[in-house]
C-alpha cells in the first residue's frame, strides 16, 4: 500500500529542501510549545575538524573520530595521533564543554554526538563539527549535548541527514537551523548535574579496572615489562623451520621476553583453562538476533557496549557465534585484538562475529580471564601469531601455543571484585545519561517553558 503525506505549501516557502524524506510525519515537532530558536543563535563556534593522516605510534596530537563518541562523551580509550604544526593545533584544539557531531557516515550513526570533559591536548577529525556555546548564553553546552542525544534532538537530525550511497551527511550550516528548546537555566543545570555524575562513574569505571589490571601484573612480576622492539637480531634455520614462518616480526625478542617471565610464575597451557568454543550457531531466518561486532566493545574496561538488531535472514556469514553468560569474547584480527569483553549476564543469547574467539573458563574466574586477555600476557602472544596478507588474523590453531599464568585463589577474587565495580560502575554511568535524556523529553513534552 502506497502511504503519503500531505504539506501545506507555506511549509516549502522558505525551504531549501523539496524532498519527500524531509517532510515525513514521524520527524514532526510541534514548535508553538515553549520557547525554540536555531542553536546556530547560541553557538561561539561551529568548525569542521582537521583532515590529516592519522598514526597509531603516539606521534603528535591524539585526534578524535567518529567512534570516539561513546553514549554522549568524546573519550580517549583508542585514540589515533596526528602530527600537526603547533599553529594548526592550536586552530583545532580542544575545551572542556566542547560538543563534536559526526556529520557523515552511515545512517545509523550520522549525528552521534558526545561532549569533551577530558583533561589534555587533543584535536577533531574532519568528519567531525566541533559546536561551542556562547558563555553566558542561554543554553549549556551540557544541555545542548543531551538535547541533541534525546528525541526531539535526533528527529531533526534525521530530517536534516541528505542520502547517499551507502551514508548520509548533515553539514554545518543544516546543523544550525536545528531547533533547540530553551528551558529555563535551573532545569538546564539540573540535566549538567546528571552529565557530570555520569562523567563520574564512566571515569571512576575506567580506574577500577586499571586497579584491577595493575594488580594482576604486579602479581605477575610484568608492572615493568617493556614492549620494546629490537632493531636487530639473528634467528636459527632451524627456528624458521619449525614455526613455518620466515617474517622478522614472527621473531622478535620481546616475545620470548613475556614467555620466559611468565614461565617463572606457576604457568599452563591455554587450552587447559579455557574451552575455545567453535562458531557453529546458524541463525533461524525469520527470528530476530541481538548481533555483535568488533564496533560493539568499548575496550577501555571489557564490555559490550552496543548491538545491532536483525532478522536471521540478515544476518552477515560469519555471524556464528552464540553467546553465553561468562564468557570472554577477544578479538582475532589484527589491529583490533584489544577488543576484548565479557559477556553479561543480561546478553546470554546475543550471536557475534567470527572475527571472535570465544572462551570459557574451565578453572579461573572469567573476571580474571578478561583481565588476562586484555593485559600484555595474551595480548602479545595474539599479536605474535597474526598472519595473512588481506585480512591479517590469528590462526585458531595457534592457540594451542599459548600459556597462562595460574593466579592465586586470593588475588583471581580481588582482582573479580574490583572488575565487578568497574562494570557497575559504567551501568550507572549510562542509567544517570538516560535518566537526563529522559528529564529533557518531559520537560519539552509539557511545553510549560
Amino acid at each position: 500500500m502506497i502511504t503519503y503525506s500531505i504539506i501545506q505549501k507555506s511549509q516549502l516557502e522558505g525551504a531549501t529542501r523539496l524532498d519527500a524524506e524531509y517532510y515525513q510525519p514521524e520527524y514532526f515537532i510541534d514548535f508553538t510549545k515553549g520557547k525554540w530558536q536555531p542553536i546556530g543563535d547560541f553557538l561561539e563556534v561551529c568548525q569542521y575538524g582537521i583532515s590529516q593522516s592519522m598514526n597509531e605510534d603516539s606521534v603528535g596530537y591524539p585526534i578524535f573520530r567518529m567512534d570516539d563518541i561513546k553514549n554522549a562523551f568524546v573519550v580517549d580509550n583508542e585514540v589515533k595521533y596526528v602530527d600537526i604544526p603547533e599553529a594548526i593545533f592550536n586552530q583545532f584544539k580542544l575545551e572542556k564543554g566542547d560538543i563534536l557531531f559526526n556529520r557523515v557516515n552511515s545512517e545509523e550513526f550520522v549525528g552521534r554526538t558526545g561532549i569533551f570533559k577530558l583533561n589534555g591536548d587533543f584535536v577533531f577529525a574532519s568528519y567531525l563539527i566541533r559546536l561551542r556555546v556562547k558563555q553566558g548564553g542561554e543554553i549549556l553546552s551540557d544541555y545542548l549535548n543531551i538535547f541533541l542525544n534525546s528525541l526531539h534532538g535526533i528527529k531533526q537530525i534525521r530530517k536534516y541527514r541528505r542520502r547517499a550511497v551507502n551514508q548520509a551527511n548533515v553539514n554545518a550550516e543544516e546543523l544550525k537551523q536545528i531547533k533547540i528548546a530553551v528551558l529555563p537555566i535551573y532545569l538546564q543545570q539540573n540535566i549538567s548535574k546528571l552529565l557530570n555524575e555520569s562523567w563520574k562513574e564512566l571515569e571512576d569505571s575506567k580506574r577500577l579496572y586499571h586497579q584491577a589490571e595493575q594488580l594482576l601484573l604486579q602479581g605477575l612480576g610484568l608492572e615493568d615489562f617493556e614492549e620494546k622492539e629490537d632493531l636487530s637480531y639473528v634467528v636459527n634455520l632451524s627456528d624458521v623451520q619449525k614455526a613455518h614462518r620466515m617474517d622478522a616480526e614472527f621473531f622478535q625478542p620481546k616475545y620470548n621476553r613475556l614467555i620466559e617471565k611468565l614461565k617463572t610464575k606457576n604457568v599452563k597451557p591455554l587450552t587447559e583453562i579455557v574451552e575455545n568454543v567453535p562458531a557453529h550457531f546458524i541463525p533461524k531466518p525469520e527470528e530476530k538476533y541481538t548481533y555483535v561486532e568488533l564496533a560493539n566493545i568499548n575496550s577501555s574496561i571489557g564490555v559490550i557496549d552496543g548491538f545491532s538488531e536483525i532478522l536471521g535472514k540478515e544476518a552477515p556469514s560469519r555471524a556464528k557465534r552464540l553467546l553465553k553468560s561468562k564468557d570472554v569474547i577477544a578479538s582475532s584480527v589484527e589491529g583490533s585484538l584489544e577488543k576484548v569483553a565479557l559477556v553479561e549476564n543480561d546478553q546470554e543469547g546475543y550471536i557475534a562475529s567470527t572475527g571472535f574467539f570465544q572462551f570459557r573458563s574451565k578453572e579461573i574466574l572469567p573476571e580474571v580471564l578478561l583481565v588476562l586477555a586484555k593485559s600484555i600476557v595474551l595480548q602479545m602472544q595474539l599479536q605474535k601469531y597474526c598472519a595473512g596478507t588481506i585480512l591479517t588474523a590469528v590462526p585458531k590453531e595457534s592457540l594451542n601455543t599459548f600459556i597462562i599464568p595460574v593466579v592465586t585463589s586470593e588475588i583471581q577474587h580481588q582482582i573479580a571484585e574490583l572488575v565487578k565495580k568497574s562494570h557497575e560502575a559504567r551501568k550507572t554511568s549510562k542509567e544517570l545519561l538516560e535518566e537526563a535524556k529522559r528529564k529533557v523529553e518531559e520537560m519539552i513534552n509539557r511545553g510549560n517553558f
